[in-house]
């Protein structure tokens, strides 16, 4: 099994930023590719960015494009997405995510979840 607790989440206004942190723990050996969704109310579940351990290959969702950056700390094994510029539409709940593959993960496929973190912008 594998634990995935975010952190970071919160209120901010219209263009500020934010940085989120996902910790991995337990068998972190089962996942090579981590990343975020997130959702809205009354929204289907969106893909926001991913990574994988080994080689570092990034890719994003279209809304987020420019104004995200996901990275990695493998000896901590922690996964962190700054998001910059944001805008309301933004707001969401976002969740860790991980699965063996990078694909799977933008096809909004997951093995692990974490608990999942609010993040609301203001306008």
């Amino acid at each position: 099994q594998v634990q995935l607790v975010e952190s970071g989440g919160g209120l901010v206004q219209a263009g500020g930023s934010l940085r989120l942190s996902c910790a991995a723990s337990g068998r972190t050996i089962n996942i090579d590719a981590m990343g975020w969704f997130r959702q809205a109310p009354g929204k289907e579940r969106e893909f926001v960015a991913a990574t994988t351990w080994r080689s570092g290959m990034t890719k994003y969702g279209d809304s987020v494009k420019g104004r995200a950056t996901i990275s990695r700390d493998n000896a901590e094994n922690t996964m962190y997405l700054q998001m910059n510029s944001l805008k309301p539409e933004d707001t969401g709940v976002y969740y860790c995510v991980a699965h063996t593959s990078l694909t799977a993960l933008m096809a909004l496929q997951y093995d692990y979840r974490g608990q999942g973190t609010q993040v609301t912008v203001s306008s």
